[in-house]
């Protein structure tokens, strides 16, 4: 009995390591120098890296259970305890009462958090690398990431 043929990807399936390594170098760089840039500004504004992205993750509208934004932030909740605790001290989040469940403390923006997580979303949203790209260049790279953050990047990428 013949072995059934296994199809090939076309004629270009071996070149693709090259320029794909090559792509996921540069991603890596450009990551790199984004992230240089919004630790610089996050550190202007008082705030760590880690504070200010527990910040970013909270909703202004919605409190939040510590547990939940742990999970948000993928870390152990004993981390979190540390980064609300300066948060609340920075006057940027209070501990309340769930008035559903009087066990559990929820995590409620201030007006002053409401402010800084603007301020953090600016810092976060920041483009000046883009700066030298058409519109054009700018949809297409748009497009492009999007295409392959659908693999593996949460639902919340999107959102903001």
């Amino acid at each position: 009995m013949a072995q059934p043929t296994v199809p090939t990807a076309g004629p270009d399936a071996g070149d693709r390591s090259g320029p794909a390594g090559d792509a996921v170098r540069r991603i890596m760089h450009i990551a790199s120098a984004i992230r240089h840039y919004q630790d610089e500004e996050i550190s202007e504004l008082g705030l760590t890296p880690a504070v200010a992205r527990a910040l970013h993750e909270l909703d202004p509208d919605r409190p939040l259970p510590a547990r939940d934004l742990a999970e948000q932030l993928r870390c152990d909740r004993s981390n979190v305890t540390g980064l609300v605790d300066k948060l609340e001290q920075a006057g940027l989040v209070e501990r309340r009462v769930d008035p559903a469940d009087r066990r559990q403390k929820t995590l409620v923006v201030t007006d002053a958090g409401r402010r800084m997580r603007d301020r953090v979303h600016q810092v976060m949203s920041d483009s000046r690398l883009l700066g030298g790209l058409t519109t054009g260049e700018l949809a297409a790279l748009r497009e492009l990431v999007w295409k392959v953050s659908d693999g593996g990047c949460p639902e919340q990428c999107g959102t903001e």
